[in-house]
């Protein structure tokens, strides 16, 4: 019995040995509990104190979720709606040869540009007309993407960027005092467009250096997969020209439903989250109140404009500094900001120039802290999130420089 002991101790000894050396990947698994474990905690829990010690813990909850509530309904649905129409309209594009025609009527200017192909113009009308979560409708169809390496396709997240939200923030500046801020629309699009240019030039520099420059875009980041066509031809559907226009509307519908249901996620987190430290408390006959209430929040990041007004309002020039607080606010959501823009033309706080700054910050920001992880997301390249909000923070930046000193020239 004893020699028989002593000979199974090597074997579990090595067997304990080899176990031991045996080490799991790092930078796919981590201890059960770990200093991350303890992290986490702190953080929701600082971000839940915050939050309790200025609105009051049930009012907290109660914000949170009327906030993700209304985002849902008339928020995520809305862009569900766009995606499923704009998706259709795309796909019909391809089917008839329309997307290969704007290609090549459009290089010439998307080219020296933003470095796209011609065919991205189609993203930025998708966008401009509905919001930047549209952007991944065009940019997965495998039909628009054939024409994009891998380093530009990627960089259509901040391209989108900065074409979305266009109409809604221009339609309704131009109807604040019956189209007295029609010029501001104008000159602060230009420079809108200049600060997206450096934005998407930025992002490009660094998917460069990720994906080299001769890698095409891959199946798993489009919606269908990639069929090979000859050279100089598209492929189309069976059937009848009617037959092929329904389906092509059918398929893109389908795609639209995708990417609506993709997007609600990151919707519903960070802008809850945004509007929660850009917004402050209701009004109500003159007084602030928390109510519990959607889209109340506790002003954190407006406040923190304020505190940065030195380096901000020579920056940008604005006449009146409560102006300032409109950009901020574009930060999370463009739309919202539109609201306190007419506020002040109408007490006739906010002129010309400050309007002009404000328009080209906004459209070319377009809300792009709440929405930029979840078309990220949506495209399947979160990898780059964090560089491409700071890419689309400076060409914002950027755009209200050139907004200001343009602004000094024509008025």
């Amino acid at each position: 019995m004893a020699m028989r002991k002593a000979a199974s101790r090597p074997v579990e000894m090595k067997a304990v040995s080899e176990e031991t050396r045996t080490i799991p990947d790092p930078l796919k698994y981590r201890p059960e509990i770990s200093k991350g474990t303890f992290f986490c905690i702190a953080f929701l829990l600082l971000l839940g104190w915050y939050f309790a010690s200025v609105m009051g813990f049930g009012t907290m909850f109660s914000v949170v979720m009327s906030t993700a509530h209304d985002l849902l309904l008339n928020t995520c649905f809305y862009i569900m709606g766009v995606a499923v129409l704009a998706g259709a309209v795309s796909t019909m594009f391809t089917e008839f040869g329309v997307t290969a025609l704007l290609n090549k009527l459009l290089a010439p200017l998307m080219k020296p540009l933003f470095n796209l192909p011609g065919v991205a113009a189609l993203g930025a009308i998708t966008t401009y007309f509905s919001d930047n979560a549209a952007i991944a409708i065009p940019s997965q169809d495998p039909a628009v993407a054939k024409y994009f390496k891998k380093y530009q396709w990627t960089t259509m997240l901040n391209f989108g960027t900065t074409f979305g939200m266009g109409v809604i923030l221009a339609g309704g500046v131009l109807g604040i005092k019956s189209g007295k801020f029609a010029a501001c629309v104008g000159i602060g699009s230009l420079c809108a467009i200049v600060g997206g240019i450096i934005s998407t030039r930025m992002l490009m520099w660094k998917t460069k250096r990720m994906y080299g420059t001769t890698a095409g875009v891959e199946d798993k980041y489009l919606n269908a997969n990639t069929k090979k066509v000859p050279a100089g031809y598209r492929q189309i559907r069976s059937g009848s020209p009617m037959q092929r226009a329904l389906d092509a509307v059918c398929d893109g519908g389908k795609a639209g439903v995708k990417l609506g249901l993709s997007v609600i996620p990151g919707v519903l987190i960070f802008t809850t989250l945004v509007m929660m430290l850009t917004n402050g408390p209701s009004m109500v006959d003159g007084q602030a109140v928390y109510q519990g209430v959607a889209y109340e929040g506790t002003g954190l990041l407006t406040m923190l404009g304020d505190k940065l007004a030195f380096i901000l309002k020579p920056m940008f020039g604005l006449v009146n500094p409560q102006s300032l607080g409109l950009p901020l606010t574009s930060l999370g959501a463009a739309g919202a900001s539109l609201a306190g823009a007419k506020q002040m033309a109408d007490a006739g706080t906010i002129g010309m120039h400050d309007m002009t700054v404000y328009f080209a910050i906004a459209w070319c920001w377009a809300g792009f802290v709440s929405s930029h992880a979840s078309v990220a997301d949506a495209l399947k390249v979160r990898e780059l999130t964090t560089f491409a909000m700071l890419a689309q923070l400076i060409g914002g930046l950027a755009a209200g420089v050139l907004a200001n000193y343009m602004a000094l020239l024509l008025f």
